[in-house]
């Protein structure tokens, strides 16, 4: 994209899972290291954790917003949505913003992108589907 200003537009947004006992998540986290440690960790199954989101513009990080769920649900975001993250954008008269999402099954239930829709026609960043009136499809196999 070489729209003139693009980027101080956009509020990238993202969310991560912490498990309390210490696990850490492999999809979200790399760990590198130069030597194999050739060690075995066992860890609880089913662990307590908790589900954090947090989002960015190019003026200020929104968050973080914790979900009370062991997993977060397309109603959890919608909720977190609507009553968190949008009321504090329009606190600081963020307008005619572009709100990024990566294709989480949560961010692509029909209720959130009917929301989207009609909350920010053409100014949203997910999964592609052609009934829905985002900006620009995330593209296929992106690497976050």
């Amino acid at each position: 994209m070489t729209e003139e200003g693009f980027l101080d537009r956009v509020v990238f947004s993202d969310e991560s899972t912490f498990h309390i006992s210490g696990k850490v998540h492999r999809h979200n986290v790399r760990i590198w290291g130069t030597e194999n440690p050739y060690e075995v960790v066992q860890h609880e199954r089913a662990s307590p954790k908790i589900n954090v989101f947090c989002a960015m513009s190019a003026r200020k990080v929104y968050g973080p917003f914790f979900f009370r769920e062991d997993t977060m649900t397309g109603t959890s975001y919608l909720e977190m949505l609507q009553t968190c993250l949008f009321p504090r954008l329009q606190e600081d008269e963020l307008e005619d913003f572009i709100m990024q999402q990566d294709g989480a099954p949560p961010h692509f239930r029909i209720d959130v992108r009917r929301w989207l829709n009609d909350v920010l026609p053409h100014r949203w960043i997910v999964r592609g589907a052609h009934e829905n009136l985002m900006f620009c499809p995330w593209p296929a196999r992106s690497p976050i």
